[in-house]
């Protein structure tokens, strides 16, 4: 057990910070957590609840042999209570992880704010707190604290354009057009995960041409940030969120090869693969809600009405949320940072989260469950954690702290950050198989050498 002097403060009730504020408190530490929503509301956020799922409802693949679905193993392995949280609120999503993103953020909410050791309080932090503290005020944190944060580090935060998907109301899409199915699943086209809506070559053209030239929304309040000095840097977009407008001005073929790729699906009317293939996914357990999968987009709303409807099955499309842009913020972790997830500057002070240049849900739940992990290895006088590059963790945070800041970009887990194999494999799928076999290999004989618990 600790006493008041050890007392955590956490900032940011999002993936992170929840994971964070869990974990220390599992292991007996008094957590303050600061959540400064619903006093202070972030442009992008439509709840009060913790962890709430901004963007898309899925966590990515659930597959052992996948980047993704190896995160989710290593961390299950380590005992994460928010992917479990995920497994319990699953919806049917193929391969992938996709939860009721409202009874998930509903059953976080109710396990932090009733834990004994976390003491919640919801009000916007002003300035960087002294003490053991962690920062996951995530990718939407407040101007104010980003001013402190620029000061505290000496140079200016990092940041770029991000997007989220629309959301329609199942019961008016048409399912004479479109089509259940998931990719490469052709004997259960009528259970299948997904809502295909097939283009035909024409269809698709005429589409394409409309989204170039469609209106978009002004980002003058994002400017105005910028000539304020609150946040600094390049104004792009992050490359692994592309609008789908952006996208389209790319190429005529660019979404065909992208979100609209039609590879590993036939609509069973005719038996052959469309040009291309718009998937909408489960959003919600009563499978009333479904996402536009890679359908970010800035464009007015009055436009995303107009110019979705044109997709086959969607002409009598209703809305349940609108797709939009935000501010995202990220601070330069290859110069503050250690592997480790505090900061060179100040040891007690740690950052979790998007903030930090970690892309993905299950990579945002992973650094908080690292920083509260270190968090009480140093205040007990331990070692820190630093994973082994060949887990996906431990290339992660590699990444993230090690990279040249000359294109340094927020990072999805991803085989490309792992060393290579001894030997060489030519076939992907067993490649990426090795690839995680290596890696909860050396996750479990790490955790037993730095004697610390996994499952």
């Amino acid at each position: 057990m600790t006493d008041e002097s050890k007392r955590i403060t956490i900032v940011g009730a999002g993936l992170a910070g929840s994971e964070a504020a869990w974990q220390l408190a599992e292991r007996g530490f008094p957590v303050r957590l600061y959540e400064m929503r619903p006093t202070v509301q972030t442009g992008a956020h439509e709840s009060d609840k913790f962890a709430e799922l901004v963007c898309s409802n899925s966590l990515g693949s659930n597959l052992f042999n996948r980047a993704s679905g190896l995160l989710k193993t290593e961390l299950r392995t380590l005992g994460s209570l928010l992917i479990s949280l995920a497994d319990e609120t699953a919806l049917p999503a193929g391969g992938a992880l996709a939860v009721d993103r409202a009874s998930f953020s509903e059953k976080v909410t109710k396990i932090i704010s009733n834990h004994p050791k976390i003491e919640v309080i919801r009000q916007e932090v002003l300035e960087i707190p002294e003490g053991p503290t962690i920062i996951s005020s995530g990718p939407l944190t407040s101007a104010k604290l980003s001013q402190q944060l620029s000061k505290f580090f000496g140079h200016k935060n990092l940041f770029f354009f991000d997007a989220i998907a629309p959301i329609i109301y199942s019961d008016s899409i048409d399912l004479n057009i479109a089509f259940r199915a998931s990719r490469y699943d052709h004997e259960n086209n009528e259970n299948g995960d997904y809502i295909n809506c097939p283009f035909s070559r024409s269809e698709y053209d005429v589409f394409v041409n409309s989204l170039r030239n469609a209106e978009r929304i002004q980002l003058k309040s994002f400017e105005e940030e910028i000539n304020r000095g609150v946040s600094a840097g390049s104004a792009t977009f992050f490359e692994g969120c592309l609008p789908i407008e952006v996208l389209a001005s790319r190429g005529q073929e660019a979404l065909a090869f992208g979100p609209l790729r039609p590879v590993g699906l036939r609509d069973p009317r005719s038996s052959k693969r469309p040009h291309a293939v718009l998937q909408l996914r489960q959003d919600n357990l009563a499978g009333d809600l479904y996402n536009m999968v890679g359908f970010q987009t800035n464009l007015t709303f009055s436009e995303q009405k107009r110019i979705f409807r044109q997709i086959p099955g969607l002409a009598n499309a209703e809305f349940a949320r609108f797709g939009q842009m935000h501010r995202n913020t990220f601070i330069a972790s290859p110069l503050v940072l250690k592997p480790s997830l505090n900061t060179i500057k100040r040891n007690d002070l740690f950052f979790a989260g998007q903030i930090t240049g970690v892309e993905g849900y299950a990579g945002n739940i992973a650094t908080g469950l690292i920083a509260a992990r270190n968090m009480a290895r140093i205040l007990t006088s331990k070692e820190p954690l630093v994973f082994p590059v060949f887990t996906m963790i431990g290339s992660l945070l590699n990444y993230i702290t090690q990279a040249s800041m000359k294109d340094f970009q927020p990072m999805k887990a991803n085989f490309g950050l792992f060393p290579k194999l001894e030997d060489k494999i030519k076939n992907k799928n067993e490649r990426y198989q090795k690839f995680s076999e290596r890696a909860l290999s050396n996750l479990i004989n790490y955790c037993q050498m730095m004697g610390e618990p996994f499952l």
